[in-house]
């Protein structure tokens, strides 16, 4: 499982023209998810963003978590995390997960994040065309990788 954490000052998400999510400071967060990919994997992953020290704290020292700001994330599918780019100028997404398996973990996910942030958690919409809007804060982007946890 794979995510890039944006600290944001705002975010939202538009499918077709309509906004179906918008959050205030926090993280905007995309989530690539794969074939390989458990609940323990979300579960892990959840704990380490929620606990995430990169919100100034009164010396301006990168030292608050998500929790501590009482921020919002706004979460958003994206396959493209697993893009294959050794062979040719195509990307190849054979390393993505599949949607039966892929729905099920994403959901997990935005509920367990939900649930370790203490409010609602704002999603885009699996599988759609969506565009994001968002202004990064700083900027600050944390990228991580379940497979990757040392």
């Amino acid at each position: 499982m794979r995510a890039v954490i944006q600290r944001v000052s705002h975010a939202n998400v538009t499918i077709n023209g309509t906004m179906k999510s918008q959050i205030k400071q926090g993280y905007l967060i995309l989530l690539g998810i794969c074939d390989e990919d458990t609940l323990e994997d979300v579960d892990w992953l959840v704990k380490k963003i929620a606990n995430l020290r990169v919100f100034g704290d009164e010396n301006d020292v990168m030292n608050r978590s998500i929790l501590e700001v009482q921020g919002e994330a706004l979460v958003v599918s994206q396959f493209t995390l697993y893009a294959s780019y050794k062979k040719g100028n195509r990307p190849s997404w054979y390393r993505a997960g599949s949607h039966e398996h892929s729905i099920p973990l994403y959901e997990a996910f935005c509920n367990l994040l939900s649930e370790a942030i203490g409010k609602p958690v704002g999603t885009g919409e699996f599988g759609a065309d969506m565009k994001v809007e968002l202004l990064n804060d700083g900027p600050v982007t944390i990228c991580m990788d379940t497979k990757n946890k040392e």
